[in-house]
């Protein structure tokens, strides 16, 4: 007696090729749930594999799993902010944060459980990682600032700005993703902007850091429509001085 149901072909994956399956089940798995609500059992639902399966590839159970899909994450977020050192720099920055933004809105309970501190498989490892994507991303905007060597108040500017968007990509998600996406981003970009121009009103390295970014700028860029927009605020405070 012969079957009319089709037959489905298999093809056996290589082990980093299951590995990658597995990562990138667990990886959407959280992205859409809190960390402590993804079972191993969810991981090998969602990749069509069994439990024993998970554990073959990752024999420290949830925790293993959980790390490791936090530094594939960390990888891409890295990723995020490599740009080619061409053109003017707000512009980078700003196709930067597009890829940035765009990881956070794809994985937002995952990114919101793992920078708020709120998941009970949060350890000194998984914390390390995270700060591992922001060093990443300091140093990627350093290059792109053409510093090799930043001083004090500049590194704290960047990285204080760094901390910024972390803040108001949490504050996106809990309202909804609201404003929209490229008016979040434009926002980040003119306090990237207005930062260093305050710092270099202190710091004449910034001071450097700034004449050579503008010199890129073009008259229609993004920086001369934030100046042209707060001049006139400032200029109504003109009796202040």
């Amino acid at each position: 007696m012969t079957s009319d149901a089709p037959t489905r072909a298999y093809r056996r994956l290589s082990v980093e090729e299951r590995r990658s399956q597995l990562l990138e089940s667990a990886l959407t798995l959280f992205a859409h749930r809190a960390p402590e609500e993804v079972s191993l059992d969810d991981v090998a639902e969602a990749a069509g594999v069994s439990r024993p399966l998970v554990y073959r590839y990752f024999p420290g159970g949830k925790q293993q799993l959980y790390e490791a899909a936090l530094r594939s994450a960390a990888d891409e977020l890295r990723g995020c902010f490599a740009e080619p050192p061409q053109g003017p720099l707000i512009e980078r920055l700003g196709r930067a944060l597009d890829r940035y933004l765009s990881f956070v809105g794809e994985h937002d309970a995952g990114f919101s459980a793992l920078l708020q501190g709120g998941s009970v498989v949060e350890t000194s490892r998984t914390t390390a990682i995270v700060d591992g994507v922001r060093r990443a991303a300091a140093e990627h905007i350093m290059r792109h600032l053409d510093v090799e060597e930043p001083g004090p108040r500049l590194l704290m500017t960047v990285r204080m700005w760094i901390t910024a968007v972390e803040a108001a990509s949490l504050i996106w998600l809990d309202q909804d993703k609201r404003p929209p996406l490229d008016e979040l981003r434009d926002g980040l970009v003119d306090h990237f902007v207005a930062g260093l121009a305050v710092t270099a009103g202190r710091d004449e390295q910034t001071a450097a850091v700034v004449r050579s970014a503008l010199a890129l700028e073009t008259p229609d860029g993004p920086v001369a429509s934030l100046a042209r927009r707060v001049l006139p605020v400032v200029a109504d405070a003109a009796h202040l001085l």
